[in-house]
């Protein structure tokens, strides 16, 4: 269960933020139940990595309710582009 979180990698094209997250809090919470529920989530926000992590924190205030981060999480992904994978468009051939 230990590699299931260490190889759990949020991508938002992939995952939703309210499936991944309490998927990732349950392997948590069964792998350390004395760890308390603001620990879990700064640790479940280390796997989303980058800018994702950084505003997930910044608009919520520890400690605060789980629902907060995946509330925060999903606001931030349909809004902006954070966590979203840049596909480059295939050039046009020039026509002579």
């Amino acid at each position: 269960m230990e590699n299931d979180f260490q190889s759990a990698i949020f991508n938002s094209e992939r995952d939703k933020p309210l499936t991944w997250f309490l998927k990732q809090k349950d392997r948590l919470s069964a792998l350390h139940p004395d760890m308390s529920d603001s620990m879990i989530a700064m640790k479940i926000l280390i796997k989303c990595g980058g800018e994702l992590e950084h505003e997930t924190k910044c608009a919520c205030v520890e400690p605060c309710p789980t629902e907060y981060y995946i509330n925060a999480m999903e606001d931030i992904i349909t809004r902006t582009r954070i966590g979203k994978t840049w596909t480059r468009m295939p050039m046009k051939s020039k026509m002579v």
